[in-house]
């Protein structure tokens, strides 16, 4: 039976398998999908058998049996451009991944927002996902990617205050190795606009074999051994941090062979343990993105913009800031095209503030060779373009008034140089 109608997604999509969190309006919070019981992965596998597609758990356990085939690994062959065999057919990886998406997808209605959470985001991943998207019939504006660590940025922004009002501290933990992220809020010096800045960053990691854990842990002595090297570590991972809650995910935290540590960890501290929080934090992100609140954190690292390039505009009665390129967005999604109505010829201030130096410069477009229209019946259509990921041009061009103003071949443009190189960004931190 198909979920209610005006769902939104949180797709976390790894090389291993999907999960997949939704919600509606009235909802309190999203419901991530149960394959079984406390156990929301659907690998990432597709097949055949007796000519019907299958995918998840079922193409493996057909595909094992007579007259069934499977794929999986389905997102790094497709990055990888390559073409894959199902039983006597060749398919193309990026099809069989759509095929996959769209088979996982099929039991919701109307779906409108849809967020895609990976590892790692790419310029690749996110072209790749989004024409995916597109194909399935999304709009691509509400198609996203990000990475895990921007949706675990979501997951927290959704929790009461006090599980975030010092840092959130992130631990993953798999059979090889457990990784330690922070969360912190950003003082950028641009307190006056509005916005809560965040970033993650990893701050320590361990290969499993460095704390003498194999899994699984079967020997008594072995586990308490392995315990008190992990509370070791996670006490130098907590050395002079204020760290407000902490979250556990990865199948290495599945079993409780770390009892001491969980101890240290609880030590004025919340602690959640959970696997299904990257498409949680997805869909509390689409949901937001669904109903226009720009509320939400805005993210950043190394591969997003730390500048913003706004003009102001007029919406009834009040004057308000309208970005044409935002921070916390990656520059090879940030061309855009929007449409102006002015109310006069006078010239355009653009405002460029950059969260690396503090900075804000204000540069005056003229519109000298635009005709003298009164009362809104100028209209133009302002685009941004990017040419790589420090330079940005923006143009302004007459689109004329309907039939009364036809249009006439003003043009003109300006070109930005824009921060956030590893360099500058690093001073936010």
């Amino acid at each position: 039976m198909a979920h209610q109608a005006d769902n939104v997604i949180g797709f976390d999509l790894n090389d291993q398998y999907c999960q997949i969190s939704y919600c509606h309006e009235g909802m309190e919070e999203p419901v991530t999908r149960e394959v079984l019981a406390d156990n929301y992965k659907i690998p990432l596998a597709i097949g055949t058998y007796r000519s019907r597609w299958t995918y998840g758990q079922e193409a493996i356990r057909y595909g094992l049996g007579e007259n069934g085939h499977y794929c999986d690994h389905l997102l790094s062959h497709a990055l990888a451009g390559e073409t894959l065999v199902l039983g006597k057919k060749e398919f193309r990886a990026v099809a069989l991944l759509e095929k996959f998406i769209q088979l996982a997808l099929s039991s919701y209605n109307q779906i409108t927002h849809i967020v895609f959470s990976v590892p790692e985001v790419s310029e690749d991943v996110v072209r790749l996902l989004k024409t995916i998207a597109e194909r399935l019939g999304f709009d691509s504006s509400h198609a996203i990617v990000q990475d895990y660590k921007e949706s675990f940025c979501h997951f927290m922004f959704d929790q009461p205050k006090e599980l975030w009002q010092y840092e959130a501290a992130l631990f993953y933990c798999d059979k090889e190795q457990v990784s330690a992220y922070m969360m912190k809020r950003i003082d950028t010096g641009l307190s006056r606009y509005a916005g809560t800045f965040v970033m993650v960053e990893e701050v320590s990691h361990a290969l499993m074999t460095e704390l003498h854990v194999t899994f699984p842990v079967m020997n008594v002595d072995a586990a308490m051994e392995a315990d008190v090297r992990f509370m070791h570590w996670v006490n130098g991972v907590f050395d002079r941090r204020r760290v407000s809650s902490v979250f556990l995910t990865g199948e290495g935290f599945e079993t409780n062979w770390y009892p001491e540590t969980l101890k240290l960890m609880c030590n004025g501290r919340r602690v959640f343990i959970g696997n299904n929080l990257y498409s949680k934090g997805a869909c509390y992100d689409a949901f937001r993105r669904q109903l226009g609140r720009g509320a939400g954190p805005i993210y950043l690292d190394q591969s997003k913009m730390t500048d913003r390039i706004c003009m102001k505009i007029r919406r009834g009665d009040r004057e308000e800031m309208f970005p044409i390129v935002s921070w916390g967005e990656h520059w090879y999604e940030s061309d855009h095209k929007y449409e102006i109505l002015l109310e006069n010829n006078d010239p355009i201030e653009l405002y460029q503030n950059s969260l690396a130096t503090g900075e804000e410069k204000t540069i005056t477009v003229s519109l000298d060779g635009l005709p003298d229209r009164k009362n809104y019946t100028l209209r133009l259509i302002v685009q941004a373009v990017f040419t790589d990921e420090n330079r940005c041009r923006i143009t302004f061009k007459d689109a004329g008034f309907g039939e009364i103003f036809p249009e006439t071949d003003f043009f003109t443009e300006v070109d930005f140089l824009l921060g956030g190189s590893n360099e500058q960004f690093n001073t936010l931190s």
